[in-house]
C-alpha cells in the first residue's frame, strides 16, 4: 500500500517510525515532514492545511491511505476532502473534529450526555464573563480557568491565580489580542485539583478500541514551572493507572462521546486524545484532542506491539471490532524527554546546528524523534522549530527508560538547545516510595 502520512512534528516521525515497519507498506510518503522522517519516508513540500494540493498529491501518486498527524487540517476538513475524492483517511470529519476544534462544543457535548467535567460557563460578552467569574471565585475560589475556544497549539489556557489575572486573561482573549480569532468566544471554568493524564482510544464511528494511558509535562522548566508548552515529555503507562480507572474512563467518558457524537449527526472515526483530570481516583475530562498527543505519541508508539497500518485501517474502514486482539502493549514502560529551543515557549533561535543525534540513537532502546529539524546544504542538523527533538526510551522501569533517555539526552551536542530533567517525576516518586 501507499501512504501519505501529514505533519512534520516528533508524533508524526514516530507514526512514520511505525508504518514503515508495516509489512504492507510498500511507499511511504510525509507532507511536509522533517529531517528525521527522511529517514523512513519521501518528504513532500506541501503545508498540512494546502487542502488542494494534499488531494491533488494523493490522486496523482494513486495513494491507498492518508493518517493525518496534527489537529489543524482535520478541522478544517482534510478527511472529508479526501474521502470526497475517493481516498481512504485516517483521521475524523470536519463535523467530528469540533471535539478539539471547539471547547465550548466539547463542553456543551459533555452537560448534554452526562460527561464528568469541571463546571463552566461560555462567552463572547466580556461583562457576562466578568460577572461569572466573580461568582465563580465566590463559589469555588481561585484558581480560575480561561480557555480560548479555538485552537491555540496547546497555548490557549490560562489558569488564573486571582479574579484579576482571570478577567485579564478574559480580557485578552476576548479583544483577539491572545489568540485572534480563537479566542473570539471563550470557556470560563472551575480548577479541578488533581493529577493529569492522557488517555487514548480509537474509535470507527461506532466501535472504540481502548489503547492506554501516558502523562505529559506541561510546563516548560523543572518542577513543573515557567509558562505552558506543546509538551516537553511524556511516558507511558501513567503510573496512577488502573484496571478500575480504566473502566470507568472508557464507560463514563469515552463511550458517553462516541454515541452521542451519533445522535449529534457527526460520528467519530480516528483517535480519541481524552485530557483528563483524576480528582481522589475519578475521572473528570478536561479536554478532547482528535489526534494522537505530542510527545505521547512517541512513547506510546514505542510500547505497541502490532501493525500500526493495519489498526488505522481497521479504525478508518469501520472494522475495529475484528482487530481487537490484534493489539497488545509491552509492559515496558517508555518515556520521551523533548529538547527544545532555548527560549521556547517565547522566541527562539532557528537553523542553529545540532550534533550527536547518531551517537544518541545507538543507545540500546534509545529512538530520538525529530520535530523541528531540517538537513542544511553541507548535510549538518539544525533546529527549524520551538521543540526540536523527543528521546525517547524503553526501560523494565520507568526510571530504567528515564536513566537511558537523558544518558542519550546528555551525547546530543546542542547549545542552543534545553530539556527538562524531571521527566516522569511523579512515578518515579511513586517508584522509590514502593521500593
Amino acid at each position: 500500500m501507499k501512504i501519505l502520512l501529514i505533519g512534520s512534528g516528533g508524533r508524526e516521525h514516530a507514526l512514520a517510525w511505525a508504518l514503515a515497519q508495516s509489512k504492507n507498506c510498500t511507499a511511504l510518503y510525509c507532507a511536509p515532514g522533517n529531517a528525521g522522517i527522511e529517514e523512513c519516508a519521501d518528504l513532500v513540500n506541501i503545508s498540512v492545511e494546502d487542502i488542494d494540493s494534499l488531494v491533488a498529491f494523493a490522486r496523482e501518486k494513486s495513494i491507498d491511505f492518508v493518517v493525518v498527524g496534527p489537529e489543524g487540517p482535520l478541522v478544517v476538513g482534510l478527511a472529508d476532502a479526501l474521502k470526497g475524492a475517493g481516498i481512504p483517511v485516517f483521521g475524523p470529519s470536519k463535523a467530528a473534529a469540533r471535539l478539539e476544534g471547539s471547547k465550548a462544543f466539547t463542553k456543551d457535548l459533555c452537560k448534554k450526555y452526562n460527561i464528568p467535567t469541571a463546571a463552566y460557563g461560555r462567552f463572547t460578552d466580556l461583562a457576562e464573563a466578568k460577572s461569572f467569574i466573580a461568582e465563580l471565585v465566590r463559589k469555588k475560589g481561585i484558581p480560575v480557568v480561561i480557555k480560548a475556544d479555538g485552537l491555540a497549539a496547546g497555548k490557549g489556557v490560562i489558569i488564573a491565580q486571582s479574579e484579576e489575572e482571570a478577567i485579564q486573561a478574559a480580557t485578552d482573549m476576548l479583544s483577539g489580542n491572545a489568540f485572534g480569532d480563537a479566542g473570539a468566544e471563550i470557556v470560563v471554568e472551575e480548577f479541578l485539583d488533581g493529577e493529569e493524564l492522557s488517555y487514548f482510544a480509537l474509535a470507527d464511528g461506532k466501535t472504540i478500541l481502548p489503547l492506554t494511558s501516558a502523562q505529559d509535562h506541561k510546563r516548560a522548566y523543572d518542577g513543573d514551572q515557567g509558562p505552558n508548552t506543546g509538551g516537553m515529555g511524556a511516558y507511558s503507562p501513567a503510573h496512577m493507572m488502573t484496571p478500575a480507572l480504566e473502566e470507568k474512563i472508557i464507560t463514563r467518558i469515552i463511550e458517553p462521546t462516541i454515541k452521542g457524537m451519533i445522535q449529534e449527526g457527526a460520528p467519530f472515526t480516528g483517535v480519541l486524545f481524552a485530557g483528563l483530570m483524576v480528582v481522589a481516583g475519578e475521572p473528570y475530562l478536561i479536554e478532547y484532542n482528535v489526534r494522537f498527543g505530542d510527545p505521547e505519541c512517541q512513547p506510546i508508539m514505542m510500547r505497541l506491539q502490532g501493525d500500526l497500518l493495519q489498526i488505522l485501517l481497521a479504525a478508518a474502514q469501520g472494522r475495529l471490532a475484528e482487530i481487537k486482539n490484534d493489539v497488545s502493549w509491552s509492559e515496558k514502560p517508555a518515556l520521551c524527554v523533548v529538547m527544545a529551543a532555548e527560549g521556547y515557549p517565547g522566541p527562539y533561535k532557528k537553523s542553529t546546528p545540532i550534533r550527536g543525534v547518531g551517537r544518541a540513537d545507538q543507545i540500546g532502546g534509545v529512538k530520538v524523534f525529530h520535530a523541528g529539524t531540517a538537513k542544511g546544504e553541507d548535510g549538518t542538523l539544525l533546529s527549524t522549530g520551538g521543540r526540536v527533538l523527543g528521546v525517547t526510551a524503553t526501560g523494565e522501569t520507568v526510571g530504567e527508560a528515564c536513566r537511558a533517555a537523558y544518558r542519550a539526552v546528555d551525547l546530543i551536542d546542542w547549545p542552543e538547545g534545553f530539556c527538562r530533567r524531571d521527566i516522569a517525576w511523579r512515578a518515579l516518586q511513586g517508584q522509590e516510595a514502593a521500593e
